[in-house]
Order: structure tokens, then sequence, then C-alpha cells
């Protein structure tokens, strides 16, 4: 559904001369999964990691939404609208519910993860590559944090594909 979305990346690529050349007819068309690979693989992540660049340092603020504070679902939602064209809902929960389950063992850049704070608090973050991810800290405002550090392992929650 939200595939579609991605076509400002993919015109990018196209004008830098990266889309490979139409399938001769009869040959097989790749399933949208397997476009988002390669170098729309690349170019999202590029602009996730200028994303970061942009808000790095920010800090936390519970239902902020600009330079002077942001709550981790409100830097996300910001970020998938900004730089990738999508809509996501506000909260951490409502973006809980978006998209498709994804294993954690087959994150891909721009995955939602998804933690569970003591028991209670929902945090949301966005997948980057090699077990890093890019989200809004109450302790540090906007970073990337290592998805495999025993304290993201021990409140890991569940994870979202909505690209």
């Amino acid at each position: 559904m939200h595939r579609l979305l991605l076509i400002p990346l993919l015109m990018l690529l196209t004008a830098c001369g990266g889309m490979a050349p139409a399938p001769q007819q009869g040959a097989a068309v790749p399933a949208p999964a397997t476009v988002r690979s390669g170098e729309l693989e690349q170019a999202l992540l590029a602009s996730l990691y200028r994303q970061h660049e942009a808000w790095r340092g920010t800090p936390y603020r519970i239902g902020g939404q600009d330079r002077d504070g942001i709550d981790c679902s409100g830097f996300v939602q910001l970020t998938y609208r900004s730089r990738l064209g999508v809509a996501l809902p506000r909260t951490t929960g409502q973006q809980a519910g978006s998209g498709q389950p994804v294993r954690l063992s087959e994150l891909s850049t721009g995955d939602l993860v998804f933690f569970r704070i003591d028991g209670n608090t929902q945090h949301v973050g966005i997948y980057l590559e090699q077990n890093r991810f890019l989200h809004a800290s109450k302790s540090r405002g906007v970073m990337i944090s290592a998805l495999d550090s025993p304290y993201w392992q021990s409140v890991y929650w569940t994870s979202r594909r909505v690209l």
C-alpha cells in the first residue's frame, strides 16, 4: 500500500541513472518486496542519516513536535512524513498497529522497532542497519542506539514494516 509512496525515491534513482532497464517483454517483473533493494535501500538509509544529522541532540519532550523538544512517536511520524512521504498515526500504540509484523532477525532499513519500558511505557524508533536504530531518547534526545545492547534487547517488544 505505501510502496507507491516510495516513487519519489525511485524517481531520484532514475534521474541518477541508478535504476535497471525495464524488463524485456515476457520477462518476470520483480515483486514489490524485491524492488526495495540495492540503490533504493541506500537512498532510504541516506535520507534517514540526514534526518539524524538535522535533528541530532534535539531534546525529548513528551507531546513535542519541533526542535524545542520532540517525543519518540512524534519524531517517527515527522520523519516518515518529511523524508518518506508516508503518513503515520501520532502515538506509539497506534504506530504499533501500522504495517505488517516483521521478525527482529529480518529487519530492513525503515522498519519500526518498538519497546516496552517498565511494563507500561512504549517507545518507538526507526531501524537503520547493522542493529542500529534512530529514535528520540528521553535521556539524550534524538540519537542512534544499538538494538543489540543489553538494555534495548531486554525491553524489545515488536517490529513493523510500513514501507
